[in-house]
């Protein structure tokens, strides 16, 4: 082996050693950098990524002398990333100044640029980027074995490039992960765990999220006037946006519902509030159900929600409210009035989002509320709590396995009284 062949392959193993000592993305983009301006003795080197020519982005521009360049767009020949970009061939010129195909090339000119070379960084193939040097003082410093050692480099180069990128594409995702358990854990803290006492009526609740955050919500709201307040919501869209949604309008559900008005002029007081702060176009549809303790009389509100069913004997119904009106956080002038519904002792209500009915199985056939009906008369006599998980289980067993693609909530309420 000759001793220049000797040399290069020290240089190579000297780089490879630089590159490998980080995984910090920024760190191996300038050791990259360092380590070929250093192998080239070029007066200035630029470092690109990207994959297609428009889509090349200057990362680091430093001299000889290790100085940040700045303005680097405007301080190299683009001619020359072009023919590399759209060719994925190194380019080497001895004397830009004479080169026929860069003769009318203004930075050239502008730049007084002379020896130049350019290597497209190949991983597997293909382009993710372009290594650039050059020496506006010099003409016929780089030779083609100057541009051979270039290249070895640049592939070297982007092997640790795509490490180093994924290494900060798993640390991104285990800190979103951890972010996202946070959140879970701080949702899941606004959802009762259990349902209150109320006299004459037996409460049971099931919660659970299709993704790591859900915009799905039931609560419970004892109120000043007496009332036992049941809400169960669901604000359109998913995931976290859903959820920070769902956390505002929560708080402001409960806030609106400390006032002793009747439930309608609180739901009222909650929208315009919603309304206020749904620039993002979110909304909630909302069902509340106020429980007068020892009373078998029911209030109820919906705001764009699914009706409940309601359970009498072997029955299982739909409970239409005659004054439907819209979501929270739509209109500002949208009206909610309470009417009273009268149950008899042994009754069942049930509470529901759409994450029941539109689970689907295999087939692409929704749960629908015909088998939700059903499948309340079956497990209708179970006690409340158990209902909800028993009826939870018969959407999964009909979703067979596929993934949930909505979060799923249930509210079951029996009169048991006066």
């Amino acid at each position: 082996m000759s001793d220049v062949s000797l040399e290069r392959l020290e240089t190579l193993y000297r780089v490879s050693q630089a590159l490998a000592s980080t995984l910090d993305l920024e760190a191996v983009l300038n050791t990259v950098l360092d380590q070929v301006i250093a192998v080239t003795k070029a007066e200035r080197g630029f470092l690109m990524l990207g994959d297609q020519p428009q889509a090349l982005r200057f990362q680091v521009a430093r001299g000889i002398d290790q100085r940040l360049i700045d303005d680097a767009e405007f301080q190299v020949s683009r001619g020359i990333l072009t023919r590399v970009a759209e060719t994925a061939q190194p380019v080497v010129t001895s004397d830009a100044q004479h080169e026929d195909w860069l003769s009318g090339r203004e930075s050239v000119m502008v730049l007084k640029l002379r020896s130049i070379m350019c290597a497209p960084l190949l991983l597997k193939g293909r382009m993710t980027g372009l290594v650039y040097v050059d020496n506006r003082m010099q003409a016929g410093i780089f030779q083609p074995a100057d541009l051979e050692l270039l290249q070895s480099v640049a592939n070297t180069a982007a092997v640790a490039i795509e490490n180093a990128r994924l290494h900060e594409q798993a640390l991104a995702r285990a800190r979103l992960e951890r972010e996202l358990e946070v959140a879970k854990q701080v949702q899941a803290s606004l959802i009762p765990h259990s349902a209150p006492a109320v006299e004459g009526f037996e409460l049971g609740a099931l919660w659970r999220s299709a993704y790591e955050v859900a915009g799905d919500f039931y609560d419970f709201v004892a109120r000043p006037n007496g009332e036992i307040g049941v809400v169960i919501g669901d604000v359109t869209d998913k995931g976290v946006p859903a959820a920070v949604f769902m956390a505002l309008a929560r708080t402001t559900l409960r806030a609106s519902l400390a006032s002793s008005a009747e439930a309608g002029a609180c739901l009222r007081q909650a929208n315009r509030l919603l309304c206020a702060d749904a620039a993002s176009g979110m909304f909630v549809t909302l069902f509340y159900l106020g429980l007068l303790p020892g009373s078998c009389r029911l209030l109820t509100v919906n705001a764009g929600h699914n009706p409940p069913l309601l359970l009498r004997g072997a029955e299982a119904s739909v409970i239409r409210n005659s004054h439907p009106s819209l979501p929270l956080g739509i209109a500002e002038e949208a009206d909610y009035v309470s009417v009273a519904v009268e149950v008899e002792r042994g009754d069942v209500l049930l509470l529901y989002t759409d994450g029941v009915v539109d689970a689907e199985n295999r087939q692409g056939e929704p749960f629908g509320i015909k088998r939700l009906q059903a499948a309340l008369r079956q497990q209708g006599g179970l006690p409340a709590q158990a209902m909800c998980s028993a009826l939870e289980q018969c959407v999964l067993d009909h979703a067979g396995g596929q993934p949930a693609f909505d979060d799923l909530t249930l509210v079951a309420l029996r009169c048991v009284g006066p």
